[in-house]
């Protein structure tokens, strides 16, 4: 009776944790998109998008940044048996400033 509870107050932890992280992740990850945007400082794995503009003066520039990471499993080989190796990955997306 105390295994199938506690495998289930698991399951709920696992999807708290995951879910919080996910939140931090997207949070942290806009921040910096932002930054980077207004600082004009890119990474390798940062991707430079360019859109037609109004403006003939004007260039628009979009920046996406990705960051992934591994979730930690509190159930061990659980989520690996549905679905493969647990990730997050999220994006920010920010518009480049014109530098000076």
């Amino acid at each position: 009776m105390i295994i199938p509870l506690l495998v289930l107050f698991l399951i709920g932890a696992q999807l708290i944790v995951t879910t919080n992280m996910r939140s931090l992740d997207m949070a942290i990850t806009q921040s910096h998109a932002s930054q980077q945007a207004i600082t004009g400082v890119l990474y390798a794995t940062d991707e430079v998008i360019d859109l037609n503009s109004p403006d003939a003066f004007e260039r628009i520039r979009i920046l996406v940044t990705h960051k992934s990471r591994a979730i930690p499993q509190l159930l061990p080989n659980f989520i690996s048996l549905m679905s493969g190796i647990p990730r997050i990955d999220v994006s920010g997306i920010a518009v480049m400033e014109k530098l000076p």
